[in-house]
């Protein structure tokens, strides 16, 4: 029996898995030590995975998440080991997670479009090409984080059509006061900006929203993705901005010249079917 995790910014899913089919899923808050600590981190688990779970030893457990570069890795292992006991404990990027979970064994460009965006290039066993996505503030293309930033900028910039804006402020309950509060002085301002962007999906139908998306979605491709060998290879997507706006991000695959490839929601399936055949 293996205990999987799918870790992101916004939330974790994880899934126990036995015979290769999943036995438990349960879904807990993001964990992300770049952003948080080692002691946040354990007292998500202690509070949230541990009540949940029907057992708490397996034979091994694997831990990928959003910030888990290898100089933060030891920062998840630990945490797990203090809960999780198990005789192997791996913890790998999100990175490797979609690589995993939507190519296999098999080469391709993977695309992660979530609360935040990243790329890789992947061999068929390990990420041999990744361009950094920088974070929402310089980079993170296509993601819900800089939607919604886009988005905002827009919005009380006076740059969409007029009632938007007011039907937005009305719809999130918020001031631009507040906004300029969450946004530069609370924690977790990526977050707050992702969870705006679903404005974008209900009303895009309006030209100049479908636009700011297909543009977003173009930058991603042109600053990310054609860094990559994009003629030959089929470039994957994975992540809730990918699955729900899947028609016009396939648009601007098209208009970029690419091959796309699976379209998934997340990478969990794929990842149990992963580890049950390495096993």
């Amino acid at each position: 029996m293996i205990l999987i995790a799918d870790g992101g910014s916004t939330k974790t899913e994880w899934c126990v898995a036995e015979n290769g089919k999943q036995a438990q899923r349960i879904i807990t808050k993001g964990m992300n030590p770049y952003f948080q600590s080692e002691e946040e981190i354990s007292g998500e688990i202690q509070s949230a995975l541990l009540p949940e779970l029907q057992t708490a030893t397996f034979d091994a457990v694997y831990f990928y998440g959003a910030g888990c570069l290898p100089e933060k890795i030891p920062i998840v292992q630990r945490a797990l080991g203090k809960h999780l006991p198990a005789e192997t404990i791996a913890v790998n990027s999100d990175m490797l997670a979609a690589a995993r979970g939507l190519s296999g064994r098999k080469p391709g460009i993977v695309c992660i479009l979530g609360t935040g965006s990243n790329s890789c290039f992947y061999d068929g066993e390990k990420v041999a090409g990744n361009v950094s996505p920088l974070g929402f503030i310089l980079g993170d293309e296509g993601s819900g984080a800089v939607l919604g930033k886009l988005l905002v900028g827009d919005l009380l910039k006076n740059q969409l059509p007029a009632g938007l804006k007011e039907k937005f402020l009305k719809q999130f309950d918020l001031t631009p006061g507040m906004i300029i509060e969450r946004v530069y002085r609370q924690p977790f301002p990526n977050r707050f900006l992702a969870s705006l962007s679903p404005f974008l999906a209900q009303n895009i139908d309006i030209p100049e929203i479908r636009a700011l998306t297909l543009n977003a979605f173009k930058a991603f491709l042109n600053r990310n993705v054609k860094q990559y060998d994009y003629q030959q290879y089929k470039v994957h997507f994975v992540g809730s901005v990918a699955y729900y706006y899947k028609e016009i991000l396939e648009e601007a695959i098209r208009d970029c010249g690419m091959q796309l490839g699976n379209i998934m929601q997340a990478p969990m399936e794929g990842l149990v079917l992963y580890h049950f055949i390495a096993e």
